[in-house]
């Protein structure tokens, strides 16, 4: 009998078995740890929403808790001229604020921009919040890529679970990266942090999500390299149509998303930059979208595109009620001295206006599709129509009911730039054009229950700070705030600069009791000859060079009234100065610092 004889309904047995194990699935301890890492992998995806829910409460009690102090020593402070109780420092407070709350991660530097050279811009630091906030989230996150993972098993198992969490996590943290993307982001408003405090936010997390992202298809390749090599891996990514195919090309825009973003490019080409992050992005989405086809993560991605499109339709929205209709928006354009612009701009329909606010201007005969953040130097509302008057038609009661908005911008380059040159070479120095406002943004930091209030500025960031000067000044004439000194320093190269506000401060100074609560501090840092530095009165006072940022905050807390609050816009340096000198001082009077950034 030969030894296939033997043999054959042994081999006949075995096959017989082989079908009825591949028929009812994989064995029993397989199917188990099959199981427990889909039960991990979704307690993981559970945690990270626990994770963002719970900052978000936390952060939220926090501002109503910021809020809530705020409001009561107003109510307390408006009848009240010596606040001699708010004007006394908490220790644990004031040093929780200087070591952590405000103070930079080294040294003194954190808005002022780390230059390699004069066009290389390798962006900012984050303060030590910030910073232990971003570390943590970075750590939680590669925690939860490697835990619970079976790092003793097969080289395919690794490779397959690590995948697996890697992949399921980068698409969870695309949420919270799309919603701080936008400017319309409801976190904005509900926890009191700035547009700038999440542009930060959604450059880190998306530093994450790549990461995550490259890991999940790396440990792909390397899995199936091990098993069937890389001519297996090859034939997948570039067969059009496969799921692979499709999260490869997600991964690779992924990649060149993360390079172009970098502050170097970002800065260098920002108006490319942006443009391309939009299209990379979309890319991202309809990608990820065909890559999770029949799996249950697929739902996230709805998400993702339901935040991003909503943000976008609110932002056309409000471009559309603001600017059309009522005859449309009208902008003047008028050059100014010292390369600035005024732009002056009588919106379709009125604009309720808080100090602070900021908007974005597009104007397609400078820069098609292109948009700009300034901060809404002034302001103003036409007088009530006589809604009594049987002959005003419709349209009249609409035009009367504008608002006109005013902005100082000043030329840098590209779309400013373009800007000043074209109102420089039109008749008498100015020309209108077709420009549309999208806001307001901002003007969460109201002073209003400060009883001492110093507001500083460098160049154009004046505009920010002079609809406080005139919130604050008509407060205290009505009785409605807290404030009881106002003080304003603008830092300027020359006296020229003075006419970008002109206007505005003669009207500032012919307002009720403005003598009484606000004082002017002009330095000129650029003075060409002494006689242009002058002291028109006791109350607006001018000195050449820079100030002494740490003796004029010192010299105002001597007699300082209640609580004190510094509002600094201007350039990177010197929001590092007055932050610095608020940190050094936090413990000789109550005293909180706010600063007014764009980062881009």
């Amino acid at each position: 009998m030969s030894s296939t004889t033997v043999f054959a309904p042994w081999l006949a047995l075995a096959l017989c078995m082989a079908r009825v194990a591949s028929a009812q699935g994989p064995p029993p301890a397989a199917k188990a740890a099959a199981e427990d890492a889909a039960r991990a992998n979704n307690d993981f995806y559970n945690y990270i929403f626990i994770i963002l829910a719970s900052l978000t409460l936390g952060m939220f009690f926090w501002r109503v808790g910021m809020e809530s102090v705020k409001y009561m020593r107003k109510i307390t402070c408006v009848n009240n001229d010596t606040q001699n109780y708010f004007a006394v420092p908490s220790g644990k407070w004031a040093s929780f604020k200087k070591h952590l709350l405000y103070a930079p991660v080294l040294g003194k530097r954190h808005n002022k921009e780390i230059m390699l050279s004069a066009a290389v811009n390798v962006g900012t630091l984050p303060t030590r919040f910030q910073f232990l906030f971003l570390a943590s989230y970075l750590g939680t996150n590669v925690a939860f890529c490697v835990v619970s993972i079976t790092w003793d098993g097969s080289y395919s198992s690794v490779t397959r679970q690590l995948r697996t969490r890697t992949g399921m996590l980068a698409v969870v943290n695309m949420i919270p990266l799309f919603i701080m993307a936008g400017r319309n982001n409801p976190l904005i408003k509900w926890l009191n942090l700035s547009f700038d405090t999440f542009n930060l936010l959604h450059r880190w997390f998306g530093r994450i999500v790549v990461l995550q992202a490259l890991t999940h298809t790396l440990a792909w390749m390397f899995g199936t390299a091990h098993t069937a090599g890389w001519a297996a891996v090859a034939k997948s990514l570039t067969a059009p149509g496969t799921m692979k195919f499709y999260g490869f090309i997600g991964t690779l825009a992924f990649v060149t998303m993360a390079i172009q973003a970098n502050s170097i490019f970002r800065h260098a080409f920002y108006e490319t930059f942006k443009y391309t992050h939009i299209a990379l992005a979309a890319l991202v989405v309809a990608m990820v979208y065909v890559h999770l086809d029949g799996l249950p993560h697929k739902k996230i991605i709805y998400v993702v595109i339901a935040a991003w499109s909503l943000e976008r339709l609110t932002r056309i929205a409000t471009l559309i009620y603001r600017n059309v209709g009522a005859g449309g928006s009208k902008t003047l354009v008028e050059a100014l001295p010292g390369n600035a612009c005024r732009v002056t701009v009588d919106l379709a329909r009125p604009w309720s206006f808080k100090p602070g606010q900021h908007a974005y201007l597009y104007m397609p005969s400078i820069g098609l599709l292109t948009s700009h953040p300034f901060s809404v130097a002034w302001s103003e509302e036409a007088e009530k129509p006589d809604l009594s008057d049987e002959k005003m038609s419709r349209q009249d009661i609409l035009a009367m009911q504008k608002t006109t908005m005013s902005f100082v911008i000043r030329a840098r380059t590209g779309f400013t730039n373009s800007l000043f040159k074209k109102a420089e070479a039109s008749p008498d120095g100015k020309f209108y054009t077709n420009c549309f406002a999208e806001g307001p943004y901002g003007g969460m930091h109201m002073m209003h229950s400060y009883g001492t209030v110093m507001l500083i500025a460098g160049g154009v960031g004046i505009t920010h700070q002079v609809p406080h000067v005139r919130d604050l000044v008509a407060g205290y004439a009505n009785g409605t705030v807290a404030t009881r000194k106002i003080v304003l320093v603008w830092i300027i190269q020359s006296p020229e600069h003075l006419e970008w506000i002109r206007p505005w401060m003669t009207s500032i100074l012919a307002m009720d009791k403005r003598r009484e609560c606000l004082r002017i501090l002009l330095y000129v840092s650029r003075p060409r000859s002494t006689k242009e530095i002058h002291s028109p009165s006791s109350t607006v006072q001018m000195f050449p060079g820079r100030p002494n940022i740490g003796a004029l905050i010192e010299g105002e807390m001597e007699n300082q009234v209640g609580a004190m609050g510094v509002s600094v816009c201007g350039s990177g340096a010197l929001s590092d100065d007055v932050r610095l000198a608020c940190r050094e001082r936090q413990h000789d009077g109550n005293l909180d610092f706010v600063e007014e950034a764009f980062s881009w």
